[in-house]
């Protein structure tokens, strides 16, 4: 009766610790999805800024057609990528948007008028502030995803993470080696 009541003991305490974990993992995975939306609305909200903007560049520089179109295919990149929700694949064409959105902004210096104008101006700003925005969000969802997989990757959750098909998520990486390179200051 004693070994009887012993095992069910042992059975409990392990079933108890099953969906413990179980719902563990189910809480980092949701962070992660929640974290990874996040990265979302701010991509898009870059999406709707970047129409006005164009449209407010080719008002004071349309012969600077080379720039917009490469800004416009750009985006148009970065929509479809953000599709896949594959977060290696939206990287790389953020991170292409960012490159052409450089190149519209430093265009725009040859442009007295367009740099005076209170158009572009705000929307120059909306689009700085949107991209602190996604900076925040990207060290929110990889802080998510990093704690996920660590959980995953754990003796003895690995095993409950294995049984119930848990998957490590991609972190959200910048692929541009020169943002990665330090910054040379010299006076």
């Amino acid at each position: 009766m004693e070994t009887t009541a012993f095992i069910l003991t042992i059975i409990v305490i392990l079933v108890v610790w099953v969906i413990y974990t179980y719902n563990r993992l189910v809480a980092f995975r949701n962070r992660a999805k929640e974290a990874w939306a996040d990265i979302d609305v701010q991509l898009k909200r870059r999406y709707d800024l970047i129409p006005n903007l164009i449209e407010t560049v080719k008002g004071y520089a349309s012969h600077e057609k080379e720039v917009l179109e490469s800004v416009t295919n750009a985006r148009a990149n970065a929509l479809s990528a953000e599709e896949t929700g594959d977060p290696k694949k939206v990287g790389e064409a953020e991170n292409q948007l960012t490159e052409t959105l450089k190149s519209l902004f430093a265009v725009s210096e040859n442009y007295p008028d367009l740099k005076a104008s209170n158009n572009f101006v705000e929307l120059q700003r909306e689009i700085r502030d949107t991209d602190d925005k996604i900076q925040a969000s990207r060290r929110f969802y990889n802080r998510n995803v990093l704690a996920l997989n660590t959980k995953i990757e754990t003796f003895p959750v690995n095993v409950i993470a294995g049984a119930f098909n848990f998957q490590k998520r991609e972190f959200f990486e910048i692929e541009n080696k020169e943002e990665r390179e330090n910054v040379k200051v010299s006076f």
